[in-house]
Order: C-alpha cells, then sequence, then structure tokens
C-alpha cells in the first residue's frame, strides 16, 4: 500500500492543499509554525475518526468548539475535506484507489459527516466506480465488486443506516469480508504509526503484555524488544549491534524479568561488569533504541509519522537515521518526517523533500524539487540542509507560484 495523492481542505491552516506523486519517503521543513504539526495532525486525525468518531476527533482537535476551531479560519460555512489516494492490491490486482472524507454541520449546528465515499476503476477505461458512498449517516455499499462479469449497474448495492451521521461507514462495513474495498482501507488506517514518544513512558518496569508493535507513545518498549528477541533474534541482534555502532559505551542492551514478572531494559557499558537500569541511561539512548526497535519491525506499517526525530539527539546520529527511514520505506512502510535539522536534511534526496511556510495564516507545501533554483544547487553539489541553515529557501514558495 502506497499514498500517491494527499488533497486536503479547510483543515486549520491547511486551507487548500494537494500534494501528488507522493514518494515513500518524505521529509518536511519549514520554520515554526509553518504548518508542518497541522498535517501530521491529519493523518492523527483521520485514525481517531476510525477509533472514535468525527465528533469526538475533532474536539481531540479544537476543544469544546471542535469543528469551529478546526476548520480553516473565515471559512465556517464549507466543510472540512481530506481525500487520500493510494495503491493497494484489490480483487487481484494494484489499484489506485480514493477515500474521501467531507465533514460538516447540519442545520442545528451538530458534526455530521456530510459524505464519505470509496472509488477504483473496475477496468482500464471509465470513471472510477463508488464502492462505497454515504451521505449523513445513509449510503450504501457494493458486496460483489470481485464479479466483474457484470456492469455497473447490475452490482449489489447492500443500503445501510449508521448508528449515527458522525461515525464513518468504513469503521462498520470495514468489518466484513464482503466489503472488500472499505475493508481494506479500514485495516490500512488501524495500521498507521502516528509516533507521540515520551521518554518518560518508555522507561521503567513494565508490566508484560503482547507487544507484536512499538506502541505511539513507546510505553511498551520492553514488550516489544523481547517480543524482538524472542521471535525475531536477528532483528534484535541487528538492533543491538546499531546500538553498540552508534551510542558511545553501550555494549549490550537486554530485557529482564523482574521476580513479580514484569520487564526491565537494561544497558551494558563496556567500561562496567554489571548492567544498569534504563534510568541511568541518557534520554537519547532511550529514544535511539526506541527508533531501531521501530525501524526494525518485521511487519512494517504502512504508514509512518515522525515529528522532529532529532529532539534528544546528537546531532551526529542524524544522518545514521535519515538512511534508516530511506531504508525503511523500501522495505514496502511509507515514512514522513519533519525536521529541522540540517544533518538530517543532508541525508535526504531532493525527491524526497517538501517546504512547508505560511502566508497570512495559510500553509503552503511544496516539493523542492519544483523550485529551479533550489534544485539547481543541490544538484550543482550544495546540501539541503546547509541551504536551509543558511535561509537560502526563504521566499521558496513564491519562486515556485511564479
Amino acid at each position: 500500500m502506497k499514498i500517491e495523492t494527499i488533497r486536503i481542505r479547510n483543515f486549520k491552516a491547511l486551507q487548500n492543499v494537494r500534494l501528488t506523486e507522493i514518494p515513500s519517503f518524505c521529509v518536511f521543513v519549514g520554520k515554526n509554525g509553518s504548518g508542518k504539526t497541522t498535517l501530521f495532525r491529519v493523518f492523527g486525525f483521520l485514525k481517531h475518526c476510525l477509533e472514535h468518531n468525527v465528533r469526538v476527533a475533532l474536539n481531540a482537535e479544537g476543544g469544546r468548539n471542535g469543528f469551529k476551531e478546526v476548520v480553516t479560519r473565515g471559512h465556517y460555512t464549507e466543510s472540512i475535506e481530506v481525500e487520500i489516494q493510494f495503491r493497494m492490491e484489490l480483487t487481484g490486482k494494484n489499484r489506485l484507489v480514493t477515500y474521501s472524507l467531507e465533514i460538516g454541520l447540519d442545520k442545528q449546528g451538530r458534526i455530521i459527516v456530510e459524505r464519505e465515499s470509496l472509488r477504483y476503476k473496475r477496468g482500464r477505461h471509465g470513471a472510477p466506480f463508488r464502492f462505497l458512498d454515504f451521505r449523513k449517516g445513509e449510503g450504501y455499499a457494493i458486496n460483489n465488486e470481485e464479479d466483474f462479469s457484470k456492469p455497473d449497474e447490475e452490482l449489489e448495492r447492500e443500503y445501510q443506516k449508521l448508528n449515527s451521521p458522525d461515525s464513518l461507514a468504513i469503521k462498520g462495513l470495514g468489518q466484513f469480508e464482503r466489503f472488500k474495498a472499505a475493508r481494506a482501507f479500514r485495516s490500512m488506517l488501524e495500521a498507521w504509526h502516528i509516533s507521540d514518544f515520551h521518554i518518560s513512558d518508555a522507561r521503567g518496569v513494565k508490566d508484560d503484555e503482547d507487544s507484536l508493535h512499538l506502541s505511539n507513545t513507546g510505553d511498551n518498549l520492553p514488550s516489544f524488544a523481547r517480543y524482538l528477541f524472542e521471535q525475531h533474534p536477528k532483528a534484535f541482534e541487528l538492533v543491538q549491534q546499531k546500538m553498540r555502532d552508534r551510542v558511545p559505551g553501550v555494549q549490550d542492551v537486554e530485557v529482564r524479568i523482574t521476580e513479580d514478572g514484569r520487564l526491565l531494559v537494561r544497558y551494558r557499558d563496556g567500561a562496567f561488569t554489571d548492567p544498569f537500569f534504563d534510568k541511568n541511561v541518557s534520554d537519547g539512548t532511550v529514544k535511539m533504541l526506541a527508533y531501531l526497535l521501530l525501524l526494525h519491525d518485521p511487519s512494517p506499517h504502512p504508514v509512518l509519522c515522525i515529528e522532529e526525530p532529532e529532539n534528544q539527539l546528537y546531532p551526529q546520529l542524524m544522518t545514521l537515521l535519515a538512511e534508516e527511514f530511506q531504508a525503511y520505506s523500501d522495505r514496502g512502510g511509507q515514512v514522513f518526517v519533519s525536521t529541522h535539522s540540517p544533518q538530517f536534511l543532508n541525508a535526504v534526496p531532493l525527491e524526497s523533500l517538501y517546504h512547508v511556510d505560511k502566508k497570512d495564516g495559510i500553509s503552503n507545501i511544496v516539493p523542492m524539487s519544483r523550485d529551479p533554483l533550489v534544485s539547481g544547487m543541490i544538484q550543482g553539489g550544495d546540501k539541503p540542509g546547509y541551504l536551509w541553515e543558511q535561509g537560502l529557501l526563504t521566499g521558496f514558495s513564491e519562486r515556485v507560484a511564479e
């Protein structure tokens, strides 16, 4: 699965953003307050809508005033729209699927899903066909979409009425095998990893639990480390080796079971005989271990979002970390990263770089490859981190617009 296009309208400062031909590894750079975090919030917002409903997700973003705090200022009577086009295998073929979501207010001022749809082409010709189409809590889904012997008008539409007009249709319908497109998109959305890593959550003794993936906050770090150690020893040994190579003093990492059956990560320093607990190592050491565990997950997340990975990490590690993210995307997971780190940017190819800036309260997101000046300097040997550090990206969007 790979996202190819993202279109966003009226989500905070993202009044009208459209990204096309999105690569597997995307890196966004821009000043504080330019809109990088807002873009990443869209990913988390969609997942929150699925886990709960649109009203809860909007209130989480904007407080009690939900919709009015999230919709772009001055566009209160319009809808919030998110559209994602992605490649995935459906009915035996790799297809371009479009998921569209429009959120607004009804006449009573209640939050509703104005329209939600999933569409893709059944054949080489013709317009994409809607296999799911819901408006204000009512609509249909196609339950025999694999039957290509039938023309569009003979496909079986199963009409449904949702419990609430602020719920996503894919939340319920995506549980059933007969709704192929809805089920596939729901599964992809559930598997997104939107990092909200907290050092304090990752430290200390933890209850033993089954952890097939590192959690968004990192609070199950010992359990996931143990899972890798027991079920994927080669991956765990690779993580250990990279910790030895990149973190001074760390010679080994182990997960210890305490007397009461809980888990604790311990580190071994070559200068000491006994290992020491994670409370005695730096924040950067814990964070690097968490990133390496995440990036060597045997089952990569279809989408991985990381904001400013440079925090708490030694600058010289950023080039290596950028290479790790690139390798992860090469294995099948799509990676979105925001950063201010020149060292990180220097390790990123031009086609993966995006510049974010804001003018009159509205954010613009533009591929750096579209600016002849910037792309020419990079292709001529200048490093993108140097251009960023020297302020040479100022006026980027204006030059591209011209």
